[in-house]
């Protein structure tokens, strides 16, 4: 039973040393939204976010920032029922990786102020380029994956939504904003859940990620481009991941 098992990791992990890559897809309440990972060279944010996937972090979660043409923010609050929303517990932070740039279509880490290496849970879309801005600021704002696809449409229709201090809102004024008026969670965008697609593919190879020329100290344990294969503190989790069954398209 054990050889079986042994055999059943070790080709896991050889397929995982071929992996160049992983495409998630958000499923959200207006639209799937697809990005590609950058493992190799983000590989602690990317081992980072997996683990939220892994833990169903995100499922159920709220859209809840947006700032016109900069961002638009989730990963960390929820809806229960009443205002103000429930911020969600986090993990440990995990060490900044700065490596691209927070070009337009990117998805990054956000972190709190004059703290380079408090990243948690939540996350950013790029929603212009905004290099000058977060590249350099408080160490670099890490990249650590792409949008595909038509996804940035998705991104752009959740930006364009009416607002209640800065949370995007569907079919809710701004007078039951000002009277505090309590929502349903149909009026927010949710995080249904994040689909890990086609994991062990090579599916970098039309990306050209622009790096973030403002940092001049290298990211630790960074490589020298975009994709390639999982350090082994990804694959080790990986492994796990499968074992627990969780649910993997690969359509």
């Amino acid at each position: 039973m054990f050889q079986k098992f042994l055999y059943t990791s070790l080709l896991y992990l050889s397929l995982i040393a071929l992996a160049n890559a992983t495409i998630v897809e958000f499923q959200t309440s207006q639209g799937a939204i697809k990005v590609n990972l950058f493992d190799q060279t983000t590989p602690r944010t990317v081992a980072n976010f997996l683990k939220y996937i892994d833990e169903q972090h995100y499922t159920n979660s709220v859209i809840h920032r947006v700032s016109s043409g900069f961002v638009v923010q989730g990963g960390g609050f929820t809806f229960e029922g009443n205002w103000p929303l429930t911020r969600i517990a986090a993990n440990p932070s995990v060490i900044n990786e700065p490596v691209y740039s927070n070009v337009k279509g990117t998805i990054a880490m956000a972190k709190l102020g004059n703290a380079p290496n408090s990243a948690t849970d939540q996350w950013f879309f790029n929603l212009a380029n905004n290099a000058s801005n977060l590249d350099l600021q408080n160490g670099g704002f890490t990249v650590f994956g792409q949008v595909i696809g038509d996804s940035m449409a998705i991104i752009e229709k959740i930006a364009g939504l009416a607002r209640c201090q800065d949370i995007p809102m569907l079919d809710y004024t701004s007078t039951q904003c000002s009277n505090n008026d309590v929502p349903g969670i149909e009026n927010f965008v949710v995080i249904n859940q994040i689909d890990i697609l086609d994991p062990f593919e090579v599916t970098d190879t039309d990306l050209d990620p622009v790096k973030n020329t403002l940092i001049t100290t290298p990211a630790p344990d960074s490589g020298s481009s975009s994709g390639g294969s999982f350090t082994w503190i990804t694959v080790l989790f990986l492994l796990s991941f499968s074992m627990r069954k969780l649910i993997i398209k690969t359509n």
